[in-house]
């Protein structure tokens, strides 16, 4: 696959519209030591929606836009992302058996879009995803999904735990993939409609996560490293459903 261009804003007003207009941005970059009304404005705006931003020397934002950027260049997400409250009703309603993956502080792109990429082959569903401290949907995520983050969706939540609350309401049981698990990945029952937490390979899965979780599974390391890559854990643990459900 082409690597796909990072879709860009440059300056105060356009980045204030695409905030208004709720595009799907990425991040908003803004030049150290920025100030003035028009700035203030800017980022009163982005405190009030909760846009990711991220303070960058001025070299960085004249590596991107050589023109009137005035120290403001945001990042357009390439594709959308979508709303559980829509994603979880048209599964149930179009009668699949949901297969859901969480994705717990996964902050790689690469990782995430090799995830999405065994995710969509494997069926499932849609993707978890939290606000903060999470991979986004980015051309480096896309061409490593080769091309399936085009095709699985892709939910971001502002809170994981109460996330996690609603899907068990919804009778989906919730399955953390941890090192810390007694009982063998191969031993849950995941013909039942289940979501999957994966987390990171340094921190794993946040405790209260854990806690919430119906079942806690783990994959079998007999070599000396201590964990597999997420990618590869995932793609084990969302096989395994499909092999038993088959």
């Amino acid at each position: 696959m082409a690597k796909q261009k990072q879709e860009m804003l440059f300056g105060i007003r356009a980045t204030m519209e695409a905030i208004k207009n709720e595009k799907e941005i990425e991040k908003v970059l803004i030049r150290k030591g920025l100030t003035g009304r028009l700035y203030n404005e800017l980022f009163d705006l982005i405190r009030e929606k909760e846009v990711e931003y991220q303070f960058v020397p001025a070299e960085k934002i004249k590596s991107l836009d050589q023109h009137n950027n005035q120290g403001v260049v945001t990042l357009i997400a390439p594709i959308a992302y979508q709303e559980l409250e829509d994603v979880i009703p048209q599964i149930l309603a179009e009668g699949k058996n949901p297969l859901i993956l969480i994705l717990d502080q996964i902050t790689d792109v690469r990782n995430f879009g090799a995830i999405a990429r065994s995710a969509e082959c494997a069926g499932v569903q849609a993707i978890i995803i939290p606000f903060k401290n999470s991979a986004k949907i980015t051309p480096d995520s896309i061409k490593t999904s080769a091309g399936a983050l085009y095709s699985i969706p892709v939910c971001r939540v502002q809170n994981l735990k109460t996330m996690v609350r609603a899907l068990k309401k919804e009778g989906i049981r919730i399955v953390a993939s941890t090192e810390k698990a007694e009982q063998l990945y191969t031993e849950a029952d995941l013909t039942l409609a289940t979501a999957i937490i994966m987390g990171s390979e340094d921190t794993g899965i946040d405790e209260g996560l854990l806690r919430l979780a119906d079942e806690q599974v783990k994959l079998p390391i007999l070599g000396s490293i201590e964990s597999l890559n997420v990618s590869v854990a995932a793609s084990l643990m969302v096989y395994e459903a499909v092999r038993q459900r088959k």
